[in-house]
């Protein structure tokens, strides 16, 4: 029998992925640096991932790099509650320690802890 030999990987095989590193997780309760909400994060897009309509919206200016994280925020403001799709370095921590008055907040997560919501566990993979 003849021995076997190691594997060897070919240049092929080794590439080096960017993968960004995401600062927030689900269940974190995060503000936007520019605008005036805040809301829960309840699933991360390692990149961009969204249409191309929806990113050409964005004013020139304040359009993020699509090599970041994305967030999606179940969002509020003074007037409502809604849904947000915001880049990384448009979020900071909230660390006002109040609820995120949302309606989906109790179809998603069990309660607030330790400033984190808590993921259903029916919503974890």
């Amino acid at each position: 029998m003849a021995p076997i030999e190691p594997f060897k990987r070919s240049s092929a095989m080794v590439r080096k992925i960017d993968m960004p590193l995401a600062r927030f997780a689900i269940g974190d309760v995060v503000r936007h640096k520019l605008f005036d909400f805040r809301g829960v994060i309840f699933d991360v897009d390692p990149v961009f991932a969204n249409s191309e309509e929806w990113y050409e919206a964005i004013p020139e200016a304040l359009r993020p790099p699509k090599d970041q994280p994305f967030y999606h925020l179940l969002a509020e403001n003074m007037e409502s509650s809604y849904v947000a799709y915001v880049s990384q370095q448009n979020l900071v921590a909230d660390d006002s320690d109040e609820p995120v008055d949302h309606p989906a907040i109790t179809t998603m997560f069990n309660g607030l802890e330790g400033g984190r919501y808590q993921l259903r566990p029916e919503h974890r993979h």
